[in-house]
């Protein structure tokens, strides 16, 4: 269990995901996921390029 202030810090509340990153400065405590984040944009760029055939594929 985390200290409260440290849940008020990352701005936590139950069911929220909490993602630990390994640094060379220790173990970073972080909400932000740089992979997913990574991901997203990759698919975004995607769904901007072929927006066309992926309507089609949804009808």
């Amino acid at each position: 269990m985390l200290p409260r202030e440290l849940l008020a810090r990352l701005r936590l509340e139950k069911g929220d995901e909490l993602f630990a990153l390994e640094t060379p400065d220790g173990i970073r405590l972080t909400t932000y996921d740089p992979t997913l984040a990574q991901q997203m944009e990759v698919a975004e760029e995607v769904m901007r390029k072929r927006r066309t055939l992926l309507h089609k594929l949804a009808q």
